[in-house]
């Protein structure tokens, strides 16, 4: 029988050897091989594909609707602060040391030992599939977005990242734009030509000033920020043409459609998107998962980073154990008894409605 307790401490082992292992995103083969083969012990069927491994409960019944249990297992790259081997996975005065053990390690393995104390469990009103997935540290296209379309319809989905297990229940969506500006070369010296970056400066400060009207109470205005700028090839040379580049963090009041119908109507410049993948994202406070969160007392907020909720289709809350400002630190570490709260509350989270 799987008790909290010795989920627990299989938990910690499991992040361990995660941890001691190297995943990079787009290489994640050996982490995807040890949560495949850890899960082939306890589960009757097994599924992967490229580095993401799934899962259904023993009783998955097709007449019922699916919650998804997912978090990533791929990592960023190790920054020069550290101070000792990011692959050691040692515990030291109950915390586990490691790069990728707070994100999401520790989300990753709580989420996975809840999926297994309530696998073979019979009668639950929903079914649980629960997915380790690849890519997300660079929102790649062959993590959740690959899966997502090979799983069966999913209901919710929880998103397992630091978030000291309180309840992100909206998420800011993110639009890159590249604006062109064309204008007519000439020589400095003489009144000639249309100097391409004096015409982009009217745009710019649009880009500056513009407050869009929708407001949200999670997640504040939208934010756009001029981020790169590049014009001219010599001094004496009136440039043609000047690029500049716009970050956009997006509420979820607006579809990136929303956006840049509003931005070519106020521009002159020509706007490209590089992606409009990465989209906002929010679950209503009355469903019934955020109502269990509320009953155990977890906080609610809107989330300024990015996850895999950007990615899915269905409604998501995106939880965890451990702290997003460790993230990508140096010396990164999570806690065990950040481990063991994130399963309990996992467990009595989804105990209110299954």
């Amino acid at each position: 029988m799987n008790t909290i307790p010795s989920l627990t401490k299989e938990a910690i082992t499991l992040l361990q050897n995660l941890v001691q292992t190297p995943s990079l995103s787009k290489q994640e083969e050996n982490t995807a091989r040890i949560l495949y083969d850890f899960l082939e012990k306890n589960c009757a069927e097994v599924n992967r594909i490229k580095n993401n491994v799934w899962v259904k409960n023993l009783h998955f019944d097709e007449g019922k609707p699916t919650i998804l249990l997912n978090s990533h297992h791929d990592t960023v790259p190790a920054n020069s602060g550290y101070t000792r081997n990011h692959y050691d996975g040692n515990i030291e005065d109950g915390k586990l040391f490691g790069l990728g053990s707070n994100d999401a390690g520790g989300a990753l393995v709580s989420l996975l030992s809840t999926f297994l104390y309530f696998y073979s469990k019979e009668n639950l009103a929903y079914n649980l599939i629960f997915a380790a997935t690849g890519e997300e540290e660079i929102s790649g296209t062959d993590g959740i977005e690959l899966l997502y379309a090979h799983l069966p319809k999913i209901e919710v989905a929880i998103i397992g990242e630091p978030t000291q297990m309180e309840m992100a229940i909206a998420e800011k969506g993110l639009l890159v734009i590249d604006c062109i500006v064309t204008g007519k070369a000439g020589h400095a010296a003489r009144e000639e030509g249309e100097n391409a970056i004096y015409k982009a400066l009217k745009d710019i400060q649009w880009f500056q000033n513009f407050q869009f009207e929708k407001v949200s109470d999670l997640l504040g205005p939208v934010k756009m920020s001029v981020t790169i700028l590049n014009a001219g090839l010599q001094h004496n040379m009136v440039p043609e043409v000047c690029t500049f580049t716009v970050d956009i963090r997006i509420n979820e009041l607006y579809m990136h459609e929303d956006i840049l119908k509003i931005i070519t109507e106020n521009t002159s410049c020509s706007v490209l998107p590089r992606s409009t993948r990465i989209k906002s994202s929010s679950i209503p406070v009355s469903h019934p998962l955020v109502q269990s969160g509320i009953s155990l007392r977890r906080k609610m907020y809107g989330s300024p980073t990015t996850s895999d909720k950007a990615l899915i289709s269905c409604p998501s809350l995106k939880m965890g154990p451990g702290d997003s400002a460790r993230s990508h630190s140096a010396d990164e570490y999570i806690h065990l008894a950040e481990i063991e709260e994130g399963v309990k509350i996992y467990i009595k989270l989804l105990e209110n409605i299954l």
